[in-house]
């Protein structure tokens, strides 16, 4: 193990690969797509596909599965070639999934959707080791955790664009209700409709595999530092006992703590996301575009959060203010269920009936909308939190250590199909209201957050053989 040099002046980034830091930045930019338009294909999906919550929630499932079972190929492949060519190889994966959305929405099946967001998924699985990977090399270990979250708030800017175009551009704003949907199946319209429906999806996508490529370009033609490029065969093979091992990774509790805590904040981030336009329109009376609106409000919300937390982490110990955050989000969800109409049929507590104004409309809604949204907020600087605490002193099991942090995706893709699924049980109907309501399984939105403040206030402290 090395010695700390502390006579060289710190450096946020290592001059010369400013150019490389800002291909990093587009990066997050980019992987934030999928995530959040996935949000939007639920609600389209259900409308134009005709699905079930439980059917819905497969969207995000096939999403965080994608990362699942990539993740660690994608580690192995970079630890024999670097992260720049995994960054590469992901990128084409990306491009490969947005393209199959065209032959997906001509034929309207829905296999091969998920099929395109599982080949995107595994994708950005590769994109995420490689370029939170390569951004702890870009200057110097002090500034590591600062470096990624200032990178993840291009992701929320990401997904702020990616909103606002599944608003515009996928939701036509055409809602027909039962009665005017008997009419057009009695007027052989109705399967036109929906064809229509499923075509407003691709041109999307097709926009995104542009973005790709050009990205893709760009970083075969540009130096990263020395960490990303292929090791040397042979330091390889005089020092194999160099690639680390996930056998070794078990002697590090804050990297196997940091992996519980990142599976339980994917739950809780997917979970509330994915069904933030699904809850708008149950406990409010709103057209989809407005929906699709909050989910929007939401990602600006995530985006001042992450600004915000890059900042006040100059003066707060990172992992504090993530078991902070989690403390606040527990309660905002707490409101959000109890204020919902499924929690004011069951319990009754009133706060249903408290309401606010939407912004440059004149419409109310219920305040448990707005303290849903909010969660946005305090969620920021948890993915990067967790990924950074979990990383440390990993050395050269690093690569490993990072592609099964990434793995811990499918607790969203468990959560949102869980949350789905217990909407459409008995737990979720109630009587005077039309459909399953979602807010229900924002219960298990409720745990996350009880385990991601374990972590933050006891399970994040660096111990094992660390490196620095």
């Amino acid at each position: 193990m090395k010695e700390s040099n502390n006579t060289h002046k710190s450096q946020f980034i290592t001059p010369g690969f400013f150019f490389a830091l800002f291909l990093i930045v587009c990066l997050f930019f980019l992987w934030a797509w999928p995530n959040i338009l996935n949000d939007f294909l639920i609600r389209q999906f259900k409308k134009s596909l005709e699905l079930s919550n439980t059917q819905a929630g497969f969207l995000p499932f096939a999403l965080k599965t994608g990362f699942f079972c990539l993740a660690i190929p994608a580690g192995l492949y970079m630890e024999r070639r670097g992260y720049k060519s995994g960054i590469l190889v992901g990128l084409c994966l990306f491009a490969t999934g947005c393209l199959l959305f065209y032959p997906a929405a001509l034929s309207q099946q829905y296999l091969l959707f998920l099929g395109g967001i599982f080949v995107m998924a595994g994708g950005c699985a590769f994109i995420e080791i490689g370029s939170s990977s390569t951004l702890m090399y870009l200057g110097d270990k002090e500034g590591a955790e600062r470096r990624l979250t200032l990178a993840a708030s291009f992701n929320a800017i990401g997904s702020i664009i990616a909103s606002t175009t599944g608003t515009y551009f996928i939701f036509s704003g055409i809602e027909p209700d039962e009665a005017q949907i008997a009419v057009m199946k009695a007027t052989g319209t109705y399967a036109e409709f929906l064809r229509t429906e499923n075509a407003r999806v691709y041109p999307v996508y097709i926009a995104l595999t542009i973005m790709i490529l050009v990205v893709a370009v760009l970083i075969k033609r540009t130096k990263f530092p020395a960490a990303a490029a292929p090791p040397d065969p042979a330091q390889i093979k005089k020092h194999t006992e160099e690639k680390g091992s996930f056998k070794a990774l078990l002697h590090y509790p804050h990297w196997w703590g940091g992996i519980i805590s990142q599976f339980f904040y994917l739950a809780a981030q997917l979970g509330t996301w994915s069904w933030v336009i699904i809850y708008v329109k149950q406990n409010a009376e709103v057209g989809e575009k407005i929906a699709g609106a909050f989910l929007t409000a939401n990602m600006v919300i995530f985006c001042l959060g992450r600004f915000f937390s890059t900042w006040i982490m100059k003066f707060f110990r990172p992992t504090k203010l993530m078991g902070i955050y989690a403390i606040i989000n527990f309660c905002l969800i707490t409101f959000s269920i109890l204020g919902s109409k499924w929690g004011e049929a069951r319990f009754g507590f009133g706060l249903n009936h408290l309401t606010a104004g939407v912004p440059f409309t004149d419409l109310t809604v219920p305040v448990s909308i707005y303290t849903l949204i909010f969660t946005a907020f305090f969620m920021s600087l948890m993915y990067p939190t967790n990924f950074g605490s979990g990383m440390k002193g990993l050395g050269p099991h690093s690569k490993k250590g990072a592609s099964t942090l990434v793995m811990s995706q499918i607790g969203g893709a468990i959560s949102a199909l869980m949350i789905g699924r217990l909407a459409d049980t008995s737990w979720g109907q109630v009587a005077g209201l039309a459909e399953p309501q979602i807010a229900v399984g924002l219960c298990i939105v409720m745990v996350a957050y009880l385990v991601i403040t374990w972590y933050s206030f006891w399970g994040s402290k660096p111990r094992g053989p660390l490196y620095d």
